[in-house]
């Protein structure tokens, strides 16, 4: 009996450290507490919706829960190419219809069949993902990762990547004096 338990351990330890090693990333990647239940990656959720947040990055796309939405460099058009490890910890925004939707462009919303027959939801014609390290809403940890054969982004509003943060604007002047002189902003 405990060999049978040691065998999907080791599965389990080896994509771990496969995961980590694989290629560069921003991020150090672990096996995820869900990959170790009864939760299966690649079991539909009931039909999603898409909203649109405000982050760091701008306004971004979201799912019904609030969780950062990411696409995948490495997907070729509509299809994935994010399965088995990948899709445990870049999990896909599964639907069982079409998607809802509020706040972004109605026909940019989409679906794709994927090769373990579920329905993944997508937008601008990419696939869409969600992060196991994203552990409440407006988290944006993915941003930038490259693993799985590519690079991870947030989906702005309009259906791209962001793949950077807009510029800070610069500070207003506080505390300054009123004389009037030097560089002061003399308003």
């Amino acid at each position: 009996m405990n060999r049978l338990l040691a065998v999907p351990a080791i599965a389990v330890a080896v994509a771990a450290v496969a995961v980590g090693c694989s290629s560069s990333t921003k991020n150090a990647v672990t096996t995820p507490a869900s990959a170790t239940g009864s939760a299966s990656a690649s079991t539909p959720a009931s039909t999603a919706a898409l909203h649109t947040a405000n982050s760091k990055y701008g306004q971004i796309l979201v799912d019904s829960s609030g969780h950062t939405l990411y696409l995948l460099t490495a997907d070729s058009g509509s299809k994935s190419t994010c399965y088995g490890t990948c899709a445990t910890f870049w999990p896909p925004d599964h639907t069982t219809g079409m998607p809802g939707n509020s706040g972004v462009t109605a026909s940019m919303v989409g679906t794709t069949n994927r090769t373990d027959h579920t329905t993944q939801v997508t937008y601008h014609g990419h696939p869409l993902y969600t992060f196991v390290k994203d552990t409440k809403a407006g988290d944006v940890n993915g941003e930038g990762v490259t693993n799985f054969g590519g690079t991870w982004y947030v989906v702005g509003a309009d259906g791209n990547a962001i793949m950077t943060a807009p510029a800070a604007p610069a500070p207003s002047p506080t505390g300054s004096s009123s004389s009037g002189s030097g560089g002061g902003y003399g308003y």
